[in-house]
């Protein structure tokens, strides 16, 4: 896989240069190929086909909770923009070891999912994956847990806010690196190199905003929430996360961490902690060092 640091940068600088354009669109970077499948690290899975209320195809993965292990949840992963499933694996792979059952869901037009990304259409995908949860047996009577990693926390966040009912139905609500803004984020990016820096303010402009999550968050009222927001993310800064974390009502949480986007549960670190958060939501509130933050990168030893 790409490493996923470089490959936002790369997709979300050409967002901000494409958004002249003026849609949605240009907030999403599908990939047609599905270069592995969690077969290849050893866990186990079956393939989900789930259908919009458009009548769009999405391809799904199911991920059981590993045998023996008994089952504490059951989560839901919406990904970032760039790529399809298997680019998003090593979010989840290890939660089934820890018991909790994954549905991971490609948008439309990521992977093997049909159609074509844009906004408001992508919301019908998000339908899908819980009409789906709704009716699957081994998903009843277990807690549900909303991951929205990257874009796919300010997807989730605006979806809430639509649809109050539906957030009675899960225990929690994990962001992982999400953006408050797309156009603030756009110009961080345009912002990091001197080619484009002088062209932030008027480029930015064009990307759409008006989904972005900062707007919809004080409507997800009704659920705990756990926000991770890197000290070192080059995509989404610290100032843009903590705008998102207090613009989300209480019950909230911030948990700062270290490395690049979207690489928060490569760290054990902060596997325990959303683990910790889990086993009781609402007992969290607040900035809490929920973790401790280490320093990254370690500093090398003097010879």
């Amino acid at each position: 896989m790409k490493p996923i640091t470089q490959t936002f940068s790369r997709l979300l600088a050409g967002l901000a240069l494409a958004a002249l354009a003026g849609c949605s669109s240009v907030l999403f970077y599908p990939e047609a190929v599905v270069p592995i499948t969690p077969a290849r690290v050893q866990l186990a899975y079956r393939d989900v086909t789930l259908t919009t209320a458009d009548g769009v195809r999405l391809q799904g993965w199911w991920l059981p909770a590993k045998p023996g292990v008994a089952v504490k949840g059951t989560v839901l992963q919406l990904h970032g923009n760039g790529g399809n499933l298997a680019w998003h694996l090593g979010g989840v792979y290890w939660l089934p070891a820890e018991g909790y059952q994954v549905l991971m869901v490609d948008y439309r037009g990521y992977g093997q999912s049909q159609g074509t990304p844009s906004l408001p259409a992508i919301y019908q995908d998000i339908d899908a994956a819980l009409n789906w949860l709704d009716s699957a047996p081994e998903v009843q009577g277990t807690p549900r847990v909303l991951l929205g990693q990257s874009i796919g926390g300010a997807l989730a966040i605006h979806y809430l806010a639509r649809h109050p009912e539906r957030q009675a139905q899960f225990a929690a609500l994990v962001l992982d690196d999400t953006p408050a803004s797309y156009r603030n984020v756009a110009r961080t990016v345009l912002a990091s190199s001197w080619l484009t820096w002088p062209l932030q303010v008027p480029l930015s402009y064009a990307v759409p905003d008006s989904d972005s999550a900062i707007y919809s968050a004080a409507q997800v009222t009704q659920l705990p929430k756990l926000v991770f927001q890197s000290l070192d993310d080059p995509i989404v800064p610290l100032a843009n996360g903590i705008e998102l974390y207090k613009a989300l009502p209480p019950p909230r949480v911030l948990q700062l961490t270290r490395g690049g986007h979207v690489q928060t549960f490569t760290d054990p670190t902060w596997r325990q902690v959303l683990l910790a958060f889990l086993q009781n939501p609402t007992h969290f509130d607040g900035i809490r060092r929920l973790g401790e933050i280490p320093n990254y990168p370690q500093p090398a030893r003097k010879p």
